[in-house]
């Protein structure tokens, strides 16, 4: 079994087992400072509704709660830890300075509008409610743009699930340089995290 198939045969297996619920928990998580992509989360869902098992409303409706719930409280944190709170906790979640700055420098330069932009942007997504509760942006304008924003990305991501599923057997077909890719992408994370380990290390030295 290649590394794609083993990807989705468990993950797809986990989702399909724990319902739902599991949706909603890894989306809230994603939405807060958590190391939890989307990405990972949203395709497999929707191979459960090629295979009849979920349906896209209830996906949509339970992966976007979850967004706005953890994003809410990404809000209140920035709201009331804001800036110390990532210094000071930041790095048990993979989480530094630096992105945190780049979050707020995003903020800043397109204003209450990157509350929707953002929902489409790795890492940055994290982050940016915080520099909204930070800010003390308007609760239902950064509701209204998180909903919006948060339930494009994951139907687009289900969407992509559903036809990945469809067409299974073409990828397996490919799956050799499929698996390539995977195994290259997955080096370059580990290879990144463990840059910015390094890096905090030798800035706390």
């Amino acid at each position: 079994m290649g590394i794609t198939e083993f990807l989705a045969q468990y993950i797809t297996a986990f989702i399909d087992k724990t319902g739902y619920a599991s949706v909603f928990m890894l989306m809230t998580m994603e939405s807060m400072v958590l190391p939890v992509p989307s990405e990972a989360v949203m395709p497999f869902a929707g191979f459960l509704v090629a295979e009849t098992k979920f349906t896209f409303a209830l996906v949509i409706a339970f992966s976007t709660a979850g967004s706005i719930i953890g994003s809410l409280i990404s809000y209140w944190i920035g709201r009331y830890g804001g800036r110390p709170f990532i210094l000071r906790f930041g790095r048990y979640f993979l989480l530094d300075h630096d992105d945190l700055a780049a979050t707020e420098r995003f903020f800043g330069k397109y204003g209450e509008a990157t509350i929707f932009i953002c929902r489409f942007i790795p890492v940055i997504r994290h982050l940016i409610s915080i520099p909204a509760g930070t800010g003390k942006m308007n609760l239902l304008k950064f509701s209204i743009y998180t909903v919006f924003g948060a339930g494009l990305w994951n139907a687009f991501l289900s969407v992509c699930g559903f036809y990945l599923r469809k067409n299974w057997e073409t990828v397996m077909h490919y799956s050799r340089y499929v698996d390539i890719g995977v195994f290259v992408l997955l080096a370059a994370c580990i290879a990144f995290f463990i840059s910015k380990h390094i890096k905090r290390r030798r800035l706390s030295a």
